[in-house]
């Protein structure tokens, strides 16, 4: 059975950084996307980040670009998500998630069938 675990969340003033965590476990060796997700308060849950392992490629939501980088490592099978200056609207709680059967890294979160119970993220100004 696969689990995704988030952890790393926690409050922060505007301007600092974050690393979130995603430890994935259940999956044999094979190339898989990963993603970031959040979902503030009132909003619709979106896109942050994602990542194929198989080749390492990734992309990004605009409204993160530059500020974020999204990264694995294969011999621990943790996702990570650091985020620099991060700004109040940054607050939500963030969810990990994964699926097979991609060869691109992708933020249709329909896709994903494994997600995280999330670890929440609150930046004050």
């Amino acid at each position: 059975q696969v689990q995704v675990v988030e952890s790393g969340g926690g409050s922060v003033q505007a301007g600092g950084s974050l690393r979130l965590s995603c430890g994935v476990s259940g999956y044999t060796f094979v190339s898989r996307c990963m993603g970031w997700f959040r979902q503030a308060p009132g909003k619709e849950r979106e896109g942050v980040a994602s990542l194929y392992t198989g080749t390492y490629t990734t992309i990004y939501a605009d409204s993160v670009k530059g500020r974020v980088t999204i990264s694995y490592d294969n011999g621990k099978r943790t996702l990570y998500l650091q985020m620099n200056n991060l700004a109040p609207e940054d607050t939500a709680m963030y969810h990990c998630a994964a699926r097979l059967g991609c060869s691109v890294p992708t933020l249709d979160q329909q896709s994903y069938k494994d997600w995280g119970q999330g670890t929440q993220v609150t930046v004050s100004s």
